[in-house]
């Protein structure tokens, strides 16, 4: 059975240090912290309480709701979906919670849970008011998103015992317990399982200032020393993604022990930034081949994300998880019903020169009555 769990119990609820160890420490001018950098997990750098959450304040303050609410009513939190491009927090909002409420957190995946009886486990080890994490929520087969129906609704197992004329199914009581999903495609859910969770969260792309404030807190815990103007620019070439700030800081922080004196400067930054190949844009080498497929490749477009994928030999999924969000956000890209078209900013950011707009307005007009033609046949 392939499936892959982590079940942690709540802390840092009445710990001031824990509590203060995520606060913002932003200020003008330089922000000093130790001199020896420490090797510091991933998760170690999440925030740990609702407080300490930088950004995504609208989604904050509901979940603090739903956190009061359940506290009072002496009820599990309810069933929460969470949405959004990989790297904006859906993972760190759960494990936010199960420290808020101090409960265990079981954690695993749509892909790991590849029959019914790879479920079981989570269900039946699930403790009263305990959460269970399931990352990639639509990639649930279909049988096993359905035997979880009666569990997000009557906390209920339905087991089927025997076979034929002489099965029987058999309602195994569970615990009352929370399931929080995690997608970054909300519309391959199917209607029935997105309905049976009560709360649906969107994560959206963070601006500069947060993720700016995002670097100078993990900056903190990493025991760097680095200046505000540096956590700007990174900020700025993380493409409004927390989990690139990090990983783009932790690479900061190394350059500037390896070619500097430790210190994270603004030069330093750029540097830094510049020997990864990620421009003031925020985009990195893959997102700049993107682009230059689309537009010399396919000349502007437009043309399926297939085509695209597959002359960069990639995979779509690559394409549209990670690539397109923030090329979209951008509107360096944009969908039609032909596939993806680059726009005058996608070809300005390569230092390229866009099309005419007459020719590109006659281009999308001309495909208008191809299209209209073909519905009229």
């Amino acid at each position: 059975m392939g499936r892959e769990v982590a079940i942690r119990q709540g802390k840092y609820a009445d710990d001031p240090d824990d509590q203060r160890e995520g606060r913002d420490e932003s200020r003008a001018g330089e922000v000093r912290f130790s001199s020896s950098p420490v090797e510091v997990s991933d998760e170690s750098l999440r925030p740990r309480r609702l407080a300490e959450v930088i950004g995504q304040r609208k989604v904050a303050e509901r979940l603090a709701i739903a956190l009061e609410a359940a506290r009072k009513r002496a009820e599990p939190l309810p069933h929460i979906l969470f949405d959004g491009p990989p790297g904006l927090g859906k993972t760190t909002f759960a494990t936010v919670l199960h420290n808020e409420l101090g409960v265990e957190l079981a954690m695993t995946s749509g892909p790991a849970l590849d029959k019914k009886m790879d479920v079981m486990p989570y269900l039946t080890n699930a403790v009263e008011g305990s959460i269970l994490f399931i990352d990639e929520i639509h990639r649930l087969p279909k049988t096993v998103e359905e035997f979880i129906y009666p569990v997000m609704e009557d906390f209920r197992v339905d087991v089927v015992l025997g076979e034929g004329m002489a099965a029987r199914t058999i309602n195994l009581p569970l615990k009352r317990f929370t399931i929080i999903g995690a997608t970054t495609r909300s519309g391959m859910l199917s209607g029935p399982l997105r309905d049976r969770f009560h709360l649906h969260e969107h994560l959206e792309f963070y601006d500069a200032a947060d993720l700016a404030r995002i670097v100078t807190v993990n900056a903190r815990k990493l025991k760097v020393t680095l200046d505000a103007d540096a956590a700007e620019e990174i900020a700025r070439r993380s493409r409004g993604t927390p989990r690139l700030a990090n990983a783009r800081l932790r690479w900061v922080r190394d350059f500037a022990l390896a070619r500097a004196n430790g210190h994270i400067s603004l030069s330093v930054a750029r540097d830094a930034l510049a020997m990864q190949e990620i421009d003031q844009e925020g985009l990195d080498r893959q997102d700049r081949r993107y682009l230059e497929t689309l537009i010399q490749v396919f000349r502007g477009g437009p043309t399926g994300v297939e085509a695209i994928a597959a002359t960069m030999n990639v995979s779509v999924d690559t394409l549209t998880d990670e690539v397109e969000p923030y090329m979209l956000r951008r509107r360096f890209i944009v969908r039609t019903p032909r596939g993806r078209r680059a726009t005058p900013e996608g070809y300005r950011v390569l230092g390229l020169t866009p099309p005419a707009d007459d020719l590109v307005v006659n281009a999308l007009l001309a495909e208008q009555r191809r299209l209209f033609d073909e519905g009229s046949d």
